[in-house]
């Protein structure tokens, strides 16, 4: 065999080894890509959270301009914008949770109750269409989490005797009540005492009667417990809450509709099917209509109004501080 063609053999022979190389890292890429897409995100901040400091002695009396209660209320999916106006919210006008802040903050002084409803982005990113640019539900969750549990210790650090009535709905239920949820159990930003009351409309973690109820009560779950899926990007279902809400159980009501797959979903083990169910029930119309007694009633009276009457009892029972 001549020199030249030894080295044409030499030349295929590598080019050859080349390409299976390069196929070998190609295909290590694409695994750690699958891996890193289907790694659920962690399930709000990193990190523990804060804990209320025990040794110091709380103060008889506080600031004049603190208010006696602070209401919290996180507005749910698409209902909310990270530069939206706490005390004048306008993000979404028919935004549920409008019709509750909107009578408490209209009833109280702000020195007696002041309404607070968090602003944050509030989307769901649906992952199976490419085209929707959209904030994922972990980012959105974590950033409504984040901005609740600051503004609750903002207030408590500012205002010690100052008590809390914590509210969500949808998505800013699954905030409300995992705060609520970690504040019950020792791990929240404010000691238990000072949480008067919880009211959580279709929240995703629920499970039926482990808090109070009003109106129907249906025997299925949270879509978050439901749906034993396999994990999807931007999507990280957490299940039950741990502990329950604790110290805070006597005090928490969650109210669902019969067929809102948000708060009352059947257990599905089928991926596909889960994801399916689990984007349909954002827009279910059952999930839209707490606001009407269509499909959930109270003696004739709608969720949203149960709930502001319901708030309005916590708030006229809560102590009166001392102001200094």
């Amino acid at each position: 065999m001549s020199a030249k063609k030894r080295n044409k053999g030499r030349l295929l022979l590598f080019a050859i080894l080349g390409l299976g190389i390069l196929s070998i890292i190609a295909i290590i890429l694409v695994v750690i890509l699958i891996i890193s897409l289907f790694k659920p995100e962690p399930d709000g901040p990193t990190g523990p959270p804060d804990t209320p400091s025990s040794s110091a002695p709380r103060p008889t009396a506080q600031p004049a301009d603190c208010p006696d209660v602070q209401v919290i209320v996180v507005p749910g999916t698409w209902e909310s914008a990270s530069d939206d106006d706490p005390y004048n919210p306008t993000a979404n006008p028919n935004s549920l949770m409008l019709k509750v802040s909107a009578p408490l903050a209209n009833e109280f002084d702000s020195s007696r109750a002041d309404v607070y409803t968090v602003p944050y982005v509030a989307q769901f990113k649906n992952p199976t269409n490419l085209a929707d640019r959209q904030v994922d539900y972990n980012t959105s969750r974590a950033a409504g989490t984040n901005a609740t549990r600051a503004k609750i210790a903002e207030v408590n650090q500012r205002c010690p005797l100052t008590g809390f009535v914590l509210t969500g709905f949808s998505q800013g239920a699954v905030i409300a009540g995992d705060i609520a949820g970690e504040i019950g159990n020792g791990r929240g930003p404010v000691s238990q005492d000072l949480v008067l009351g919880v009211g959580l409309i279709a929240d995703g973690r629920r499970q039926p009667n482990q808090v109070g109820n009003a109106g129907p009560n249906p025997p299925g779950v949270g879509a978050e417990i439901a749906l034993d899926i396999l994990p999807i990007p931007g999507i990280n279902l957490t299940g039950p809450r741990p502990g329950g809400f604790g110290e805070l159980t006597d005090r928490a009501y969650s109210l669902c509709a019969p067929g809102d797959l948000i708060c009352d979903a059947p257990t599905i083990a089928n991926p596909v099917e889960g994801l399916t169910k689990l984007m349909g029930a954002i827009n279910n119309p059952v999930h839209a209509m707490y606001n009407t007694t269509r499909y959930w009633s109270d003696n004739g009276a709608p969720a949203t109004v149960w709930m502001t009457d319901w708030a309005r009892g916590v708030i006229d029972k809560a102590p009166f501080p001392k102001h200094e």
